[in-house]
């Protein structure tokens, strides 16, 4: 029998849509199909991120929330676009990221329906692939070139404000703002004394797990957009979101993403850099008692946090390896207490989708890490340029170090999805005339436009549960 913590299926019988709520995704509908392109950005991440994910329209048992609509209408923008315009659906056309991304989705979707094998199952990932092939592309369509990453990380700045101003209150006051509307509870959670806020979204460590990873993007608001003012109250909110969540998962992203802008002076040594992190983790593997991975055990930067819980959850997915490297495994429960929740992205892929799935995930973040690396050699003396392509490798660190204490599942989904974007509209232009295709196992060629200055570029091989920990 399947646990309960691994069927599909469940959550609210009927409609959950505040008139509120109703309005705003109307509005939102009808700008998406009517405004130009570059500016159908801004109501799609605005209402996918600050309308809580649980406000829905039930029918026949099918959940379709506020945010799986706004992405069904930007795709029908999209296929709009398409049918009467010769331009790209996708800049840079399809590239090695969409690949691994496509890629996971599917292996992650076929994997799941073997190991399952009932039509609750066949629901739940027609409704994943909604969200994540929807949500994916169509950030892949709308945000192209550096104006619309500007854009992008300008709406951000927004509803961090808006996120950060609910999260304040709730931890004043001890009560949710968002909650008034449904789809979140009105009074937060409090451990060891300490009230963690969650505004919008699903969880608190969700919500502080946002605000630490979107941090760095205001700093390029501040170095590169010139946009001062947006950038203070954008890095402003996204520290208050932190504090506000008391997750150390959350305040370890935010670090994770100010270490990782001031490395910026070794931006040409990185390679020893990740060789040093390499002979670092092997040393002290080798000297301590436990598994390396139990360093995270000794991270309590928040007062009663589970550091412990998620290195133990690490060593059982190592240590049952033979559990779930084939289909993924729902049995993941009878490893130790509390093993089903997923406080780590990477073992809730291979626990979603077996080591294929887990895989492509990894590879998925290294060539994106890998298209960033080369576009900025390619363009290297062009500060402004390098700047973009480094504040966007720093976002996409934190996301990772992020994935150690949690996995997504509600709208900060949207967050990465957009970020993978920026990379990709960021980098093509710089690399290759295949459009950062893989043209040869291990090679990207350079636009002609750089063609002088080097013939190619090296590429490195790429290597459901919700969490309320």
């Amino acid at each position: 029998m399947v646990p309960k913590h691994f069927q599909f299926g469940g959550g609210l019988q009927e409609t959950l849509l505040h008139p509120i709520v109703l309005v705003a995704m109307v509005v939102s509908a009808i700008l998406i199909l009517f405004l130009p392109r570059k500016y159908v950005i801004v109501p799609v991440l605005f209402t996918s991120l600050v309308v809580p994910m649980a406000q829905q329209i039930v029918v026949g048992g099918l959940h379709l929330f506020v945010m799986r609509i706004i992405i069904l209408v930007g795709c029908a923008r999209m296929l709009i676009a398409k049918a009467s315009s010769q331009e790209e659906l996708l800049a840079g056309g399809f590239n090695v990221v969409d690949k691994w991304f496509t890629l996971w989705a599917i292996f992650r979707t076929l994997t799941t329906l073997i190991l399952y094998a009932s039509m609750p199952a066949v629901i739940g990932e027609g409704a994943f692939l909604w969200d994540v092939f929807g949500g994916y592309f169509l950030f892949r369509f709308l945000i192209r070139d550096r104006d619309d990453i500007t854009r992008s990380a300008k709406v951000l700045a927004v509803v961090a404000v808006i996120a950060a101003a609910g999260m304040f209150y709730e931890k004043i006051h001890f009560q949710n703002v968002f909650g008034l509307i449904g789809g979140v509870p009105i009074l937060p959670t409090i451990r060891m004394g300490t009230i963690r806020a969650q505004g919008p979204f699903m969880h608190a460590i969700l919500a502080g797990t946002f605000g630490g990873t979107v941090a760095p993007l205001f700093f390029w608001l501040w170095k590169v957009a010139k946009s001062k003012f947006l950038a203070v109250i954008g890095f402003v909110s996204s520290a208050v979101i932190v504090v506000a969540a008391a997750s150390s998962t959350a305040l370890m992203a935010f670090g994770a993403g100010i270490f990782a802008l001031c490395f910026w002076p070794l931006r040409k040594k990185m390679r020893k850099v990740r060789w040093g992190i390499v002979i670092l983790l092997i040393a002290l593997h080798l000297v301590m008692k436990a598994p390396v991975w139990f360093v995270i055990s000794h991270i309590d930067i928040v007062g009663g946090n589970s550091s412990y819980q998620r290195a133990f959850l690490i060593d059982q997915f190592i240590r049952h390896f033979g559990d779930w490297w084939l289909l993924g495994t729902f049995q993941s429960d009878s490893w130790g207490i509390d093993m089903w929740d997923h406080t780590n992205q990477f073992v809730a892929e291979g626990e979603s989708g077996g080591l294929i799935t887990l895989y492509c995930f990894i590879a998925m973040i290294s060539v994106s890490f890998g298209m960033i690396g080369k576009a900025r050699k390619a363009i290297e003396g062009d500060k402004e340029k390098e700047w973009m392509l480094w504040i966007l490798g720093a976002t996409l660190f934190a996301h990772v170090v992020g994935y150690f204490g949690i996995s997504y599942f509600d709208q900060t989904r949207v967050a990465w999805f957009a970020l993978l974007a920026m990379i990709s509209a960021a980098a093509y232009p710089m690399l290759a005339p295949q459009k950062v295709e893989e043209i040869a196992p291990g090679a990207l060629r350079l636009d002609p436009h750089f063609a002088k200055r080097s013939p190619s570029i090296p590429y490195p091989a790429a290597g459901r549960t919700p969490s309320f920990r």
